[in-house]
């Protein structure tokens, strides 16, 4: 079992700790050391035991603000996968549902000789007004 030094608080420690574990140990007794600090910072020298106490209590407190939020976070993403496997029964639904009936739509049809008149009553109707113009002029 390797052993290490960790300073927390300005004080050092030696620490035992399983073979491949000592980063962790490591980056674990850098968050304890930042904690302490804050304490050391805003209180001056505490005894080892209480500084260690009030820096491990800190960082419970932030664990149980991160577990809350993790528990939020998966609470979300349940619902989030219960929405998509619904939206995903559905999709699966409509495709395997058959083909709606076609539907026969009629287009009406203007026959050639209806829009050739329309076209002559409308020149007479220009004209007229063109003589009517004319006239109102004069």
């Amino acid at each position: 079992m390797p052993d290490i030094k960790i300073t927390i608080g300005g004080r050092v420690f030696d620490v035992a700790c399983q073979v491949g574990e000592e980063h962790y140990l490591q980056s674990a007794a850098r968050m304890l050391d930042a904690e302490a600090a804050v304490l050391v910072g805003q209180i001056g020298r505490l005894p080892e035991s209480r500084m260690l106490l009030m820096a491990g209590l800190m960082l419970a407190d932030k664990t149980a603000g991160m577990e809350e939020q993790v528990r939020a976070t998966e609470q979300s993403i349940a619902a989030l996968q219960a929405q998509l496997a619904t939206a995903q029964a559905q999709t699966e639904a409509l495709r395997n549902a058959p083909a709606p009936e076609a539907q026969r739509v009629e287009v009406p049809v203007i026959p050639a000789s209806l829009v050739e008149s329309m076209a002559e009553l409308a020149a007479r109707a220009e004209s007229i007004a063109a003589v009517a113009e004319e006239k109102a002029n004069a």
